[in-house]
């Protein structure tokens, strides 16, 4: 999606960007606006609750939560455009010129900086959805009961989001040579993705019990 911020094109332009065949964008900026949405359901939900006398007790608490989830909203709608810029660098590595023994080093080198960087960003997108998982129980079993189904939403939405995140991290690391790097991140991708599902379990429970239903 070369030239075009997620943030200020409709959702039909960004769509058709994301069918094209094209390299960007791609799973990584759909897994951050995938998230964004998530985000911005919570804060529906919070918006629904913030300022009814039903719940004063725990104003001051939804409002925090509110300013979070709108300050993730924001991150994770600019790491759509920042994961589109990431494959790109990865993608300009391999029109560089390799001829000589010099030209080949440079574009090993600056390959390997490039997929460092479209491994690191979707790891973010995916740390952002794994705070919006552990947002979404006390939003869902303190805020607005009436707009709950909404949080039910945002939980598997940000769930699905921050796998779908998670495999363009581990493709990247598959082509990278720094031995070290992989190994911490592929410690932090599977300490992210068990504190992930207990906040998606923990969510969905929450949510059910206000509910009345299974979700």
């Amino acid at each position: 999606m070369t030239e075009l911020s997620t943030a200020k094109a409709p959702i039909s332009t960004f769509l058709s960007e994301l069918a094209a065949g094209e390299s960007t964008p791609g799973g990584g900026a759909a897994a951050a606006l995938t998230g964004c949405q998530a985000a911005a359901l919570l804060s529906m939900v919070l918006n629904f609750t913030v300022g009814r006398k039903k719940y004063a007790a725990v104003e001051e608490e939804m409002q925090q939560l509110l300013r979070r989830t709108e300050d993730l909203r924001v991150q994770l709608l600019t790491l759509a455009d920042e994961d589109a810029e990431a494959f790109g660098a990865v993608a300009a590595c391999y029109a560089m010129p390799r001829k000589t023994d010099a030209e080949k080093a440079a574009r090993a080198e600056a390959m390997q900086q490039a997929l460092r960087g479209a491994a690191l960003v979707p790891f973010t997108i995916a740390s952002l959805c794994g705070e919006l998982l552990e947002l979404t129980p006390p939003i869902a079993g303190k805020g607005n009961a009436n707009v709950v189904s909404d949080a039910a939403t945002a939980a598997h939405l940000a769930h699905s989001a921050l796998l779908s995140a998670l495999v363009n991290v581990d493709i990247n690391l598959k082509f990278m040579k720094d031995e070290t790097f992989i190994a911490e991140m592929k410690d932090k991708v599977t300490a992210l993705k068990a504190s992930a599902e207990t906040r998606y379990e923990t969510s969905r429970a929450v949510c059910a019990q206000v509910l009345g239903v299974a979700i």
